[in-house]
């Protein structure tokens, strides 16, 4: 077959001229749906899905200043395992954007000014319509810079110090911790330790708050235990935690979790139908130890992060603009583990 012989693409005049329509019609269905009549809607519909017919992305940009892409930077992941918490997010946040039409655009930047300058730019460009930003930290001028800069931004994490401003959705660490204390506390346990990350961490400190809130009154005070995040890290922690008399950890994450776990079975403790270690994130590795882990909502956060977003490029206000999300304990039997 040669070049033209070959069927003609269809356009927006090629459709109308089939079912009988104008022009505009058939922009309306593809652009305001709402204003066409529900019978010749369904009618050009049908004409678009018989015709193969793909709306001009660069054309729509231009007539509704609209990309219909998201950006959002990727991290590098230091942990494997804490790392399936992002593969999480990133999966569920491309889910729901693509649920409402949108997309994610994927970027890789050396820090945030780079971070704040290409958003900004795409943003300008029309190839993204806005920004969905991690890893907040107290001080973050991601946010405020973005705004400044005219670019719709929601954040997963709150803006430590300055909690009311910006858009986003935040997890209440403390409140994951605080349960897992108090469970602990309802077994007999009140030598309860925990194993945090060191400061400065904003989420880590959260953390610690809750296990504090947990043992107020138990004088467990003298067992805490900040460090950096790791396997190695974890079992060294809980070995000096259970020097110091602790008989259940909470954990800010799995990986000091399951380093704590290895710590109980070279001791050869006792501990009964289950071993009195609770970590964080409920991870795929914790799940396979069979670990207690608080698990994070990751896909309700996904799913009011791009409302939120959506809402805004819609002009419309935002019933909430702060949200915070409680975790859920996930309790599981380790007799495996049992010595």
């Amino acid at each position: 077959m040669t070049f033209d012989q070959r069927t003609p693409k269809p356009t927006l005049v090629s459709l109308a001229r089939q079912v009988g329509v104008s022009r505009q019609t058939v922009s309306n269905v593809i652009n305001n749906p709402e204003v066409v009549k529900p019978g010749t809607r369904e009618k050009v519909l049908a004409a678009i899905r018989a015709s193969g017919y793909r709306p001009s992305a660069i054309g729509r940009a231009l007539r509704t200043r609209r990309s219909m892409n998201l950006g959002h930077r990727l991290f590098p992941v230091a942990d494997g395992i804490n790392g399936a918490i992002m593969d999480r997010f990133l999966h569920s946040l491309s889910e729901e954007a693509q649920g409402r039409g949108f997309r994610v655009n994927l970027l890789t930047v050396e820090d945030d000014l780079h971070e704040v300058e290409t958003l900004t730019d795409l943003h300008q460009g029309l190839s993204i319509d806005g920004a969905v930003l991690t890893h907040t930290y107290a001080g973050d001028p991601r946010p405020d810079r973005l705004e400044a800069s005219g670019v719709p931004t929601v954040a997963w994490g709150r803006p430590w110090g300055k909690e009311d401003t910006g858009t986003w959705v935040d997890v209440d660490g403390g409140a994951g911790t605080e349960e897992a204390t108090l469970h602990l506390r309802s077994l007999g346990h009140t030598r309860i330790g925990f194993l945090g990350w060191q400061r400065p961490n904003n989420v880590g400190e959260d953390r610690c708050n809750g296990w504090l809130r947990g043992v107020a009154g138990l004088g467990c005070e003298d067992l805490l235990i900040e460090s950096t995040d790791g396997l190695y890290e974890g079992a060294q922690g809980a070995k000096e935690l259970l020097a110091r008399g602790a008989t259940a950890l909470v954990c800010a994450s799995d990986s000091l979790g399951l380093g704590a776990l290895t710590a109980y079975r070279q001791q050869a403790i006792p501990t009964g139908p289950s071993i009195p270690v609770i970590g964080f994130d409920d991870t795929p590795v914790a799940r396979a130890a069979g670990m207690s882990s608080v698990a994070q909502p990751v896909e309700a956060c996904s799913r009011q992060l791009v409302s939120m977003i959506t809402t805004q490029l819609q002009g419309m206000p935002l019933e909430n603009s702060h949200v915070i999300l409680k975790p859920t304990l996930v309790l599981r039997n380790l007799q495996s583990f049992a010595r």
